[in-house]
Order: C-alpha cells, then structure tokens, then sequence
C-alpha cells in the first residue's frame, strides 16, 4: 500500500468519505485521491514524493502559481504581526480600494471568509434591498452550499426548485426558480410570470461547474434587459471568473460586447485571497449601505477582513495588475487549449475544448455545450479513463468530468507541451 492509500485509509476513519470537500475522494473517476505534501510554482508532489502539473490550482485561487516569492514574503509579514484581531485594519481598507479600483460596478464591498458565505449574503442582500422572496438561478450553476441555492430544475418550464441535498426543507427553496441555461424563451417566460416578485437573478457569467459554459451574448443582454425591466437585480457570481478571466473579471469581457454593461451586484473569491480564505461581494453604495450597521440587512463573521488573508490578496492582485500580465496567462491557456484539440483530433476524438484568461474546459463531445442537459451527454467513463492516464503521466486536472481548470502564470511553455505530450499518449487508450 502506497502513502496516498494508507493516508486515504486513515482519512476515512476519522472524516466522512476520508475528505473535507466532496469531490476531492475520485468518487467520481475511481481510484484513491493524492494527498500533497507541498507545491511550488506550477507543480505539487504527493505522499509518494511524485510531481505533478496543477490544473486545479486549489480550484482557481493559485493564479500566480503556488510559493510566489512576492505573495509569500506579505504572508510572512503579516502572520508576525497577528493571525486575528476581530478589529478593523488599514490592509482591509486596502485591499477594498484594490477590488473597486478594478472593478468600475462596485462602489463598496464587504469581505468574508467564502464564496458561499459571499452568495448567501448578496441573495439576501437582494432580497433586502427589493423587498422581494423569489430568485432565479440556472441549472448547472453552483453558488455554495447554502440551502435556498441547492437546488434543481423540476420538469416544466420555470419550475420551483427541489432541494438536491438531503437536510433541505422544500419550503427553504420555494422561493427559487431554476432555469435552462443560455435558454433566452425560457427566461422571457419567467420574468413575464414573476418579474414583480423577483428579487435577483443569479448566474455564474462562465459556468465552471459545468466545466466550462459560456453564457451567450444575446442571453447575458437579455439577462441584464429583464433585471431593469422588472426591478430585478442581476447577481454575477464571479467566485471562479473573478481576476481569473480577465483583470475585470467576466463582467468585463461582457462589457465590451454590450455597451454599459454592469451587475448589480457582484460575488467573488478564489484569487481575491490568493489561496486564503477570503471572499467579497460589493455593487452600487445605494444597495451595499443596506447592509448593517448601516441598515436593515445583517451580515457578520468572525474572521470577515483577515489580516493574514489579506495581505495574501493584496499581493495577488498587486502581482496580475503588472501590465502584459493576462495577455501572457491567456497565451498559455490558449496554447495548451489548441494542444489538446490538436492531440484529440489526430486520434480522431469527439473533442471541444474553450477558454478565457486562466480558465479553460474540455468536453469530449463533437460540439461545445450551452446547458447542462448537453453537457451530461459527455462520456463519463472515456473521461475516467482520460483522468488517470494523464495522472499516470504526472498530469493533474480535476477529478470530476464537470469541472473548469486552470493554468498560471507559474505553467511554463514546457509544461505546456509536457501536458499535451501526455494527453496525447492518454488518447491513444481512448480508442481501445
């Protein structure tokens, strides 16, 4: 028995399923999941002492790669100076002026410690500042854990949602409508039947829990047309997107198809904390100063504001605000993007691959999806089999078929072609 396999035997006896978030135990590809003993730049080596190129990069907040000196050396700095002070800092205030600086449809924003806890409290915010129950989220779209968003579409058209973990109420999610993706007649319908009761729709702008699924241009404009029509606020969960895709996040990218374009309110994490907990969520001064203490609307947490997190997020962005930074990034993620097309068509694969920025997805299907009822018509077990040879060949991307991944700027050119190398031997087993 290897280390992976005796840590993982020991991990089961003592936490449930032998992990601390679900999709971390391969229950998905099979076999037993690498526990990491350290990382470095684009690279982390498990229990067995064996390297292997990150594509999940902690699911997205790595974007510089892991260890960058800059991002260590404020760490450092700040853990000397205190781990908590439940008190206000100036490097709070800091990093607030560095978020709203990059992004032009916030006026405020309010840190906290997840993405969940950052959507749950924009749901609510919305709910506050409307005076509005009813939201609409999409289906394949995955705002946290919190109860009135874990939810499911039902059969008909604008169907209120089913919980779809146990310990859900149906009563807790009453109030929220799932809809299709990318689905333009659907979401007319909705809004025509509920628009005055809507307090918010949320959507994830690039879907990354459907791997990858862009929402398309003419269904984002209808999206932001709606909201203002019927008093609606658009919620743009950019947990994944944010600092990601672009220096703006997905908002940008959106804002330069459609003129003036803007959320209302905006949800973020990942690399807003460089590999810290730390999340936010912020939009125009009328909405976020309905917040407490200002007004009727509570929010609160212990650790909101981290001094260590911080300054973790502070020398993050202070890194991929540096001009070329993203041109760079997106030529890597690119590069790596057209090898693995370019590797699955010589094997003659049903293979489409996308992405923005340091965010990519793949699908091993003969067209991109737009919804998540295309995108489970993958082939799981090709892509089971697709995972461990490219984890056989020291190749980790994520262990899930539904899952975005992500290159830094610490992925050399040569890790590049060591990926699509590898991929390239994998596919050849793909048709056996």
């Amino acid at each position: 028995m290897d280390q992976n396999e005796q840590l993982f035997e020991r991990a089961r006896r003592c936490i449930p399923g032998g992990v601390n978030s679900p999709v971390r135990a391969f229950r998905a590809v099979g076999g037993t999941p690498r526990f990491v003993q350290r990382a470095q730049g684009a690279y982390f080596w498990d229990a067995n002492g064996k390297r292997h190129i990150d594509y999940i990069g902690s699911w997205g907040p790595m974007i510089l790669g892991h260890g960058h000196p800059a991002v260590v050396e404020a760490v450092q700095k700040a853990v000397l100076e205190g781990f908590s002070y439940g008190a206000p800092t100036e490097r709070e205030v800091e990093l607030a002026e560095a978020i709203l600086a990059l992004m032009p449809s916030m006026d405020m924003v309010r840190l906290v410690s997840s993405g969940t806890e950052a959507a749950m409290s924009a749901i609510r915010l919305a709910r506050g500042a409307t005076g509005r129950s009813k939201i609409i989220k999409f289906e394949g779209c995955y705002h946290g854990h919190a109860d009135a968003l874990l939810v499911k579409a039902g059969s008909g058209l604008a169907t209120f949602g089913n919980p779809t973990s146990a310990g859900v109420p149906p009563e807790v999610v009453q109030h929220t409508l799932v809809l299709e993706y990318n689905n333009v007649a659907q979401l007319e319908e909705a809004f025509a039947l509920h628009g005055s009761e809507l307090a918010c729709l949320a959507i994830e702008p690039i879907a990354g829990n459907m791997n990858f699924v862009r929402a398309s241009l003419p269904f984002m404009q209808r999206c932001r047309e709606l909201c203002t029509q019927h008093g609606a606020l658009l919620v743009f969960d950019e947990v994944m997107t944010g600092f990601r895709v672009a220096l703006g996040g997905a908002q940008a990218v959106y804002a330069r198809a459609i003129p003036g374009f803007a959320p209302d309110i905006t949800v973020m994490g990942k690399v807003i904390g460089g590999g810290m907990p730390l999340a936010a969520f912020g939009g125009p001064r009328a909405i976020m100063e309905q917040l407490a203490p200002l007004g009727p609307v509570y929010q609160a947490g212990t650790l909101s504001g981290n001094p260590v997190a911080t300054a973790c997020g502070l020398a993050t962005l202070a890194e991929i605000s540096k001009p070329g930074f993203f041109d760079a990034l997106s030529a890597s993620t690119r590069s790596l993007v057209d090898g693995l097309s370019a590797a699955a068509q010589a094997e003659g694969l049903p293979f489409n691959a996308d992405c923005e920025g340091g965010m990519f997805g793949f699908f091993l299907l003969p067209e991109l999806p737009h919804n998540y009822a295309q995108v489970m018509k993958t082939d799981s077990p090709r892509f089971n089999k697709l995972f461990h040879g490219l984890l056989d060949r020291g190749v980790y991307i994520a262990p899930a078929l539904y899952e975005a991944g992500f290159v830094s700027s610490a992925h050399s050119a040569n890790d590049i072609a060591q990926t699509v190398e590898a991929a390239r031997e994998a596919f050849k087993t793909l048709q056996n």
